[in-house]
């Protein structure tokens, strides 16, 4: 996979972790460096969403938020355009179990 079809985080907000290293927080979107728009089209100019390429959007959709995590909300766009059929690409649809 290419460096640029890795998926980042852009949020509305940030933190600093206990490290000193920026963390987002708030509302939680991927993107793709070297893009100037996040994976559900919203433009990053405009919704004046930060970018934290250090930070890969690995997000599933069985996460729990809590009020003690920094990130409020992940887009649901965003989650459905990054996970889906991984894995599959190569083979296309398979049957896993047959009819006889």
């Amino acid at each position: 996979m290419r460096a640029s079809s890795i998926p980042a985080v852009a949020a509305s907000g940030e933190e600093i972790g206990p490290d000193g290293v920026r963390q987002p927080g708030g509302e939680v979107h991927a993107w793709r460096p070297g893009q100037n728009q996040t994976v559900c089209g919203l433009a990053l100019s405009r919704t004046r969403l930060r970018r934290f390429p250090h930070v890969r959007f690995d997000y599933s959709g069985t996460d729990v938020l809590t009020e003690a995590d920094a990130v409020g909300w992940i887009c649901p766009r965003c989650l459905a355009a990054t996970t889906g059929r991984r894995g599959t690409e190569k083979h296309g649809w398979v049957r896993n179990s047959p009819r006889p």
